[in-house]
């Protein structure tokens, strides 16, 4: 009888106890308070977070009227903007748009109402890796994001980054800030200073999208993600939001932003430091620039000697063409900048103004 029931159990339990019917809900109660307080974030904030889509002049004309995945099969760079004011402006990064602008393509923004949208160029600084486009006729623009500032911003306070990585429409994804102060290289030789590390994950699709911080303000823009495989590893870069609300107004008035220089091109970075050099080797002067008003003298061409090399700018030391960069940018355009200068081993100052870089280069 014993070995009977043993071998009867499981017919039995399953017979008696099976769950046939839909099991009841158990009820969870109240969303923590941090939990509430994220949920709130993303729908204030989503509504004013785009898609952008930018192809080529040869594709331009299958760009309309696609959804995001066939955009990207058919060879469109997409990525991530979001609504700088109620004119219409979408701020973005200049890499997602460089194709199109570059060849004469096409631009189109997906809202979140899922409403295609043309759009067109303002402008683009690609020193920042901003860019700024303008929606053409559209039923109702999205309100623009609330900003904050970058200036206090603190190591392990909580992030959030929305966009469209991989061509998934509105994602949101949570961190911290790892660290502050990073730098980034950009396009034009230039580095970008005070930039936003961050661990919410980033990744292909997410550039030019908003991070946020924990009141649901802009203090950053998502441009790059570190990784060897190209998708998040936890270590993800945004623009200080400082610089974008700086740069992006001037787009819009200019269509282009005015670079602080003073008229060199420096030399590479690698070639100084097999040669024991530590500061700015300036190759070549501009003429009519501020750096050949002072007097500076670059590489000798005909003997390759070395003529100028800058170690300081202002109260602080430079090693490198970033540091030359940030003095320059914290003076501003039109600025007087005191530059320490070796030759032949002597050490003198010299007192510049910065002019626009691109006004220098013709």
């Amino acid at each position: 009888m014993l070995l009977a029931l043993y071998v009867a159990q499981p017919y039995v339990t399953g017979f008696l106890y099976a769950a046939r019917t839909p099991r009841a809900v158990t009820a969870r109660g109240d969303l923590a308070p941090a939990e509430q307080a994220t949920i709130a974030l993303f729908a204030r904030a989503s509504p004013s977070v785009v898609h952008v889509f930018a192809q080529g002049a040869a594709q331009g004309r299958a760009l309309m009227g696609v959804d995001g995945e066939g955009a990207e099969q058919g060879g469109a760079q997409t990525g991530t903007g979001f609504v700088w004011d109620t004119a219409g402006h979408i701020v973005t990064n200049n890499h997602v748009v460089a194709a199109a602008t570059q060849s004469g393509g096409s631009i189109a923004v997906r809202l979140s109402s899922g409403e295609v949208v043309a759009a067109s160029l303002v402008g683009a600084a690609p020193s920042y890796d901003l860019a700024v486009i303008r929606l053409g006729r559209t039923g109702s623009a999205p309100q623009p994001l609330a900003i904050g500032t970058s200036a206090d911003l603190k190591v392990g306070q909580s992030t959030y980054a929305i966009g469209n990585p991989f061509g998934l429409d509105h994602t949101l994804t949570t961190g911290v800030i790892s660290a502050l102060q990073r730098r980034l290289p950009t396009s034009e030789g230039r580095e970008l200073s005070g930039v936003i590390q961050t661990d919410a994950a980033i990744n292909p699709g997410n550039s030019g999208g908003p991070l946020l911080d924990s009141a649901g303000r802009l203090i950053g823009v998502n441009t790059a993600i570190y990784s060897p495989s190209g998708t998040s590893a936890g270590i993800g870069f945004a623009i200080p939001v400082d610089v974008v609300n700086r740069v992006v107004p001037e787009l819009i008035r200019n269509g282009r932003t005015r670079n602080p220089g003073i008229g060199i091109i420096a030399g590479q970075e690698a070639t100084a430091a097999r040669l024991g050099i530590d500061g700015v080797v300036v190759l070549r002067v501009l003429r009519g620039s501020p750096a050949a008003s002072a007097g500076l003298r670059g590489v000798d061409p005909q003997t390759g000697d070395i003529g100028d090399i800058i170690v300081g700018a202002g109260d602080r030391p430079v090693h490198r063409l970033a540091d030359l960069t940030a003095a320059m940018e914290t003076a501003g355009l039109g600025a007087s900048l005191d530059l320490v200068v070796e030759r032949d081993g002597r050490t003198r100052r010299v007192r510049l103004t910065t002019t626009d870089v691109a006004e220098s280069r013709l």
